[in-house]
């Protein structure tokens, strides 16, 4: 029960929300009742992505996320308590992706074969 509590304080005293992006792992250090509220908004769950959470809280992410921007970790990763992750990679739909690469490639091929052509 101690080590519980232990890990609770950590987490309210200096913890970071992680939220996964296509470029990787960014980190926010909110400020002491932000993170109480992000102790609570993890408190089933240690990863959440942003589709299950609500237009309210979604606002409050990127407000969170602008205010104090990305921060670097000084200490390794993994000795940071993490008050929880945010998935928040766009969804990418496999079918526009490949007609969009359907259209780009013939477009790109173009000019490069008018080049290859013989010039008389």
């Amino acid at each position: 029960m101690q080590v519980i509590v232990a890990m609770w304080l950590q987490k309210l005293s200096w913890g970071v929300l992680r939220i996964l992006t296509p470029l990787g792992p960014r980190y926010v250090k909110p400020s002491f009742w932000q993170r109480l509220y992000l102790f609570w908004m993890f408190r089933n769950f240690h990863t959440l992505p942003v589709k299950v959470l609500s237009t309210r809280q979604q606002r409050w992410i990127d407000a969170l996320c602008a205010m104090h921007g990305f921060v670097a970790l000084d200490r390794q990763a993994s000795d940071v308590p993490l008050l929880g992750t945010l998935e928040q990679r766009p969804p990418i739909a496999p079918q526009s992706l490949a007609a969009s690469a359907a259209q780009r490639v013939p477009a790109a091929v173009r000019p490069f074969a008018a080049d290859a052509q013989p010039r008389t």
